[in-house]
């Protein structure tokens, strides 16, 4: 990366295409890419091996960000806020390991940060926060089809009834954090 502003930010909230959505909004993203990570089987993974739920990996997404415009903390703040950090292993009716609630950290700085939000969003909800935080290993980008899948998509079932939702959620909560 060329512009030592820009950080990455890799985490799993469910399905992917719902991260994704949510994070193309956010004032100061420049990327957004769907992938998996954190799994125990070698080589690059698909999706069809992510949902069988036996690779390990977490559907992930790596967000480039510009810390002129937006901080890491505040991009946690937003990701903890629109998803369920709660439930182990599900996301509505998204059931698995891949869809777990995850923070892979890049640096220390990093952890400590995501350590910290953890604990203070914790606080705001009834159940604890099941999300973890774990060192960033290796992070394999999503076959195509799921790039810009909300983008690409909109008219379908799971994008209307999931993922408009969780933007609606997004612009109530984090207007001031928006693109315009």
């Amino acid at each position: 990366m060329s512009n030592n502003k820009l950080q990455l930010a890799t985490f799993g909230g469910g399905c992917f295409w719902c991260t994704e959505a949510v994070f193309q909004d956010v004032k100061g993203v420049e990327k957004v890419v769907s992938g998996y990570s954190g799994g125990n089987v070698p080589g690059h993974p698909t999706y069809r091996e992510i949902c069988s739920g036996l690779t390990g990996h977490a559907e992930v997404v790596q967000v480039t960000f510009d810390t002129s415009q937006i901080s890491y903390q505040d991009i946690l703040i937003i990701f903890m806020t629109t998803h369920d950090p709660t439930t182990l292993n599900k996301q509505g009716a998204d059931r698995g390991t891949q869809y777990r609630s995850v923070i892979y950290y890049h640096n220390d700085a990093q952890k400590s940060t995501a350590e910290v939000v953890v604990k203070q969003v914790g606080e705001h909800y009834e159940n604890p926060v099941v999300t973890e935080v774990t060192a960033l290993n290796v992070f394999y980008e999503a076959e195509k089809e799921h790039q810009d899948y909300y983008r690409n998509n909109q008219e379908q079932g799971y994008c209307s009834f999931v993922i408009t939702p969780k933007l609606a959620k997004l612009r109530a909560l984090h207007a001031d954090k928006l693109k315009p």
